[in-house]
């Protein structure tokens, strides 16, 4: 190393101690919210999956090919549902499915209503995006196991930290999408409603939305296949679902194994994928 190198690295900014001070002192002084808050994504996500397995697989395959079929109105999605997670239970990992299918949907749900106001916020007020635009490149650009052990120290090993680290890689594609489809919306479109007395509340949720539902529905849709990316990484943090055999499979160089989870994530990937489509097919 040259003298002019030596010198800039014998000044080192102590990034990693601060990092360390700071977050022994989140848990000194709050460790009981985390706990808390911790067990209370525990309970909640527990108890949906085991209310899920209390139903036979067939019956719970067909209640969801209805419900596709409702939002659809198309047999051959319907078909294509049941096709798929019939393979699932074929395959032994209909347990592991619906608990993934559980953290997926959670993390989706909070992302969009975190996300969605915030999008709406930050189009509506140049300087919020401004201060947005960095933490959400952040939040995109970090690699996922930087930001895994802090969120380990403080929440512990199981189901919580996963929620919160799929919240955290997925959100930043509703808050840039629901960005995008407000600040897209045609200006005389505006223009006529305010030209007609209505109130910017009006604008938003009779001219605003309506015009950039698509957009949103777009980001509802990558925030569900970001999530679903997560999962993996969830099962390192003690998350259940398709994961875990997946993490098995890699630890045992297991290749029927690995195949098997693979397949059933790339499965209910396509299923979720098709019906969170929905919203968009609608409005073309």
């Amino acid at each position: 190393m040259d003298p002019i190198s030596e010198w800039v690295a014998s000044w080192k900014i102590p990034i990693g101690r601060w990092g360390k001070d700071f977050f022994d002192f989140l848990t000194t002084n709050f460790a009981w919210f985390f706990d808390t808050l911790a067990d209370i994504f525990k309970v909640v996500l527990e108890g949906l999956v085991d209310l899920l397995l209390a139903s036979p697989p067939v019956l719970l395959v067909l209640l969801i090919a209805a419900l596709a079929w409702w939002l659809k109105r198309s047999w051959k999605l319907s078909i294509g549902v049941v096709a798929g997670l019939l393979f699932i239970i074929n395959q032994g990992l209909w347990e592991e499915t619906v608990e993934t299918l559980v953290l997926v949907v959670a993390a989706a749900s909070v992302s969009m209503a975190i996300g969605v106001p915030i999008g709406i916020w930050a189009a509506h007020n140049e300087r919020v995006y401004r201060v947005l635009q960095p933490i959400l490149d952040l939040m995109q650009t970090l690699p996922t196991f930087v930001y895994l052990i802090p969120v380990l120290i403080l929440f512990g090993l199981g189901i919580a930290p996963g929620l919160i680290v799929t919240v955290i890689f997925a959100m930043p594609a509703p808050i840039r999408l629901t960005w995008l489809g407000i600040t897209s919306v045609p200006k005389p479109l505006l223009e006529a409603g305010a030209s007609f007395g209505a109130t910017k509340r009006q604008l938003l949720w009779k001219v605003e939305l309506p015009s950039a539902l698509p957009t949103i529905m777009a980001g509802l849709t990558q925030c569900i296949m970001l999530s679903l990316s997560m999962v993996v990484i969830a099962a390192l943090i003690g998350a259940d679902g398709l994961g875990k055999p997946v993490v098995r499979a890699l630890n045992s160089v297991n290749i029927p194994l690995g195949l098997e989870a693979g397949l059933a994530i790339v499965v209910l990937a396509i299923i979720l994928d098709r019906v969170a489509r929905i919203g968009q097919d609608e409005q073309k």
